[in-house]
Formats: structure tokens, sequence, C-alpha cells
């Protein structure tokens, strides 16, 4: 009797081992069964490891970005727009990791669990990816920079959805140039700058400052400050663009008065400044819905008054990723909340689309973002120009980022407060001087497209 137990004992024991292996497989066949059907070795989607059969990959109009014809991948017709939707659409060869090829794989082979890739193998078709953005303003966008590189996003402050973006350099995939990896010209051109990419802010960081100030200065409305071109702290000096003479908090900001911007940062300590920029999503790791972005930096010197002066207007060590700081433009347009910028209009299995929910990056607390908007709509009206931007109601804040050694990034970040052109805009062009200049023209060419040709 006591055998057959052991035995028995030992057969079940087998059992539960089988049980728990079989378990364990269908685990593994849930979790990464798309990433085995879709890779590289697979022939019915890859040839020398470039992606030839998948769906296709098209704009919010129906513009086709890519698709496969007679195993080989064609893309759009035009070497501009190619060009400039590059770091969306992606490389066949999944060098651009943030690209639609590479990041969404799996529903561009239309794999599901039931049937795999069977779609595909049969008639060469996956499943579409519909982009958010009009190709169009792609082209436009890539064409105002002109040969500057940069980044510029465009974005509906309402539903997340990311109406144009582009990054230079880039190249044309129907005509890759062979010194691509060699030539200084294409430096980091696999690089999508917009949620990949890190910039030295300049002044829309005074922005982070105007909201700590206003959190925590419950006088600060009532202040005026002395700018004579300079701020001297106990062991450094600010240098500002001007002598702006007396000033009040928001003429500060519409002068983007350095001295004012560094006293405010220096009375209000290092402490309370990373706190503002933390709860905005400085310092973590955030995700653009499936795409992860570089960190924004802000760590503010608590040993040298001068560098935390330089760190509250935007320099010093400060870094933000565009994404990210355009998720705080659409919290101060949406009264406080910003959304996670969205490339994905619909993508699904079989033809099946899948609606996409929208997700908060940054909060904001209401009252402050009511404050920066209007000092925003102020800075257009009384500095900037609003004949500048017809018909737009805009609020923005330009930058004019130094760079040790290079010409100052120009830097432009703003949105419309239109009820039916819900747009906000986040524009880098690098070694192009003010941010008035360049970065504003770009995001006004762009912004009226938009203005022009949809009523969202």
């Amino acid at each position: 009797m006591r055998k057959t137990i052991k035995r028995a004992s030992v057969v079940y024991v087998f059992i539960l081992m089988i049980l728990a292996g079989v378990g364990i497989l269908i685990s593994q066949f849930v979790t990464k069964g798309s990433s085995w059907a879709t890779n590289k070795a697979n022939a019915h989607i890859y040839s020398s490891g470039t992606v030839v059969n998948a769906g296709r990959i098209l704009d919010r109009n129906g513009v086709v970005l890519a698709e496969s014809k007679n195993d080989k991948r064609v893309f759009a017709s035009g070497e501009v727009l190619r060009k400039s939707v590059l770091h969306l659409v992606g490389d066949t060869s999944g060098f651009i990791s943030t690209g639609a090829h590479n990041l969404y794989r799996s529903q561009l082979s239309g794999y599901n669990l039931i049937d795999g890739i069977y779609r595909l193998k049969t008639s060469g078709k996956g499943s579409d990816v519909v982009l958010n953005i009009d190709s169009e303003a792609n082209r436009i966008a890539y064409n105002a920079f002109g040969n500057y590189k940069g980044t510029i996003i465009v974005c509906n402050y309402k539903t997340a959805e990311v109406l144009c973006s582009i990054s230079k350099p880039a190249y044309d995939v129907n005509n890759v140039p062979r010194d691509l990896q060699t030539n200084p010209n294409y430096e980091g051109v696999f690089l999508d700058k917009a949620v990949s990419g890190q910039y030295t802010p300049g002044s829309i960081m005074k922005l982070i400052t105007a909201a700590c100030a206003i959190e925590n200065m419950p006088d600060v409305y009532d202040r005026t400050f002395t700018c004579d071109g300079e701020y001297k702290t106990t062991d450094g000096t600010v240098i500002c663009n001007g002598v702006h003479g007396e000033i009040t908090f928001g003429q500060a900001l519409n002068q983007s008065c350095n001295c004012a911007f560094a006293q405010l940062t220096v009375e209000l300590g290092a402490n309370k400044l990373r706190a503002t920029a933390e709860a905005m999503g400085f310092n973590k790791k955030l995700k653009a819905k499936e795409i992860p972005l570089t960190m924004s930096r802000f760590n503010p010197s608590t040993i040298s008054n001068a560098e935390l002066g330089w760190a509250g207007i935007g320099q010093s060590t400060t870094l933000i990723n565009p994404s990210h700081f355009l998720s705080i433009i659409m919290a101060i347009a949406n009264g406080g909340k910003g959304y996670a910028p969205d490339r994905i209009l619909t993508m699904g299995t079989y033809g099946r689309l899948v609606p996409r929910k929208i997700d908060v990056m940054v909060n904001m607390n209401p009252e402050t973002a009511s404050a920066l908007k209007s000092m925003m709509r102020s800075n257009v009206v009384d500095k900037y120009g609003d004949y500048k931007y017809p018909g737009l109601e805009l609020c923005a804040k330009t930058g004019t980022a130094e760079i040790d050694g290079k010409t100052s990034t120009s830097v432009f970040a703003g949105f419309s407060q239109r009820s039916d052109l819900p747009l906000a805009v986040i524009c880098f062009v690098e070694e192009a001087g003010w941010g008035s200049g360049v970065a504003s023209s770009v995001s006004n060419t762009v912004l009226q497209y938009f203005a022009n040709n949809y009523d969202f």
C-alpha cells in the first residue's frame, strides 16, 4: 500500500511539472508570441534583415506612406515627403527604433494569438497602422526648416493627437546616402529628436520658474524688479539680454528678463524649484503611449547661487525633452491636464481598428495654468506682436538656448486659444539664433496651414 502511495505521489508530481511547463509555455506564447512571429529570421516578413511584407502605414487623410508590393516595401512619392515622415514611419532595417516599422511590427504583420501571421503568409498583407499626422503639414514643416536641423511637434491639446512631427537631419529611404553613417552632417540621423532628443531649453524654462513663483510667492504680482543688464549673486553674475529697468512679474516674462527670473530663482531656492519641475515630470521616466521619452533633467545647484540663477532661466545643466515639454504646454492650454502626445490614430489586427485612450502625462494646478495662459497671451500681444501670427490668438514663449561653442538654438513653444483650433506647438531649430526668429517663423507657418485647412 505504501509503495502504491509513493508511486502515485511521483506520478502526481510528474503531472504537476507537466502542467507547470505547459502553463509557462502558454504564458510565454501569449507575452512573446508576436516577437517570435516578427523576428527578423521570418522570411515572410523580412529579406536580408529588412521588411518586405507588412501592412500599410498611412497618414490621417489616407495618404500611403509605406506599403508592400511584390515582396518589396514601397514608400510615398516625393523626396521631401519621405524625408519629412522618416522618423515616424521608420526604416525597414530597424535602425530608427521609434519608427512605426519597428515599434508596431506586430500590428503591421497582422499577428494575432489564434492565427499568428497566417493572413500575411497567404495574402502578403498585414494590418494597417494609421498615423495621426497630416503628411502635408510634415512636408511644409520640413521645408520651413530650410538647411537647419531640429524638431517641431504640433499636437491637438484636446485629443492628444500628434498632427505634425519632424526630426532633422533626415534622409531619403529611396536613395540612402553611402556616407550616411560617416558624414557628420547626418550625425544623429537615426534619432527622432521629438521623442528621444534633449535640448537646453533657454527661456521657455521660465514658465516653470514662473509656476513655482505663482505657487510659492503670494505677493509675486505686486513685486517689481530692477534690471540694469546683470544680476549679481554672492558668487557670480547672471547676464540679461537687455536693460529693462523697473518691471513687474508679467512684464518680466514679456521681456524674458534674465535678471528678474534669476532673482526669483535664488529667492525660491533649489528645493522648491525642483519640486515644481518634478511635479510636472522632470527627472522622471515618461512614455508617450508606447514610446519611452528621453528624460527631462532639472537639477539646480544648491551650492552656487549664480548656477542656480542660470538654471532657473533655462541654462546651466537643464535639459528638456520636446514631447514632455509639449505636454506641459498642453497642460497650460487645457487648464491643468497635459496629455501624452499620441502618434497613432488607429491600429489593429485583421483590419479591426482599436480606439486609443488618452493618457495624462502632466498635471498642473488649474489656477497656475490659467495664470500662465494669461501671461503667455500677453507675451504675444504686448511683446512679440499679434500681427505676426494672424488669426491664431496665440499664447507663446520664445527661448534662445545658448550652447558653448555654437550659435544659439532657436526655441518656440505655444498654443492657439481658439476653441476651433486647439493646437499646441514646440519647435527647436539648432544654431538658428533668437527664438523670436526661425523657430517662431517655422511654428507660425505650420499652424497657419492647419488654420486654413482644418475645422477642429
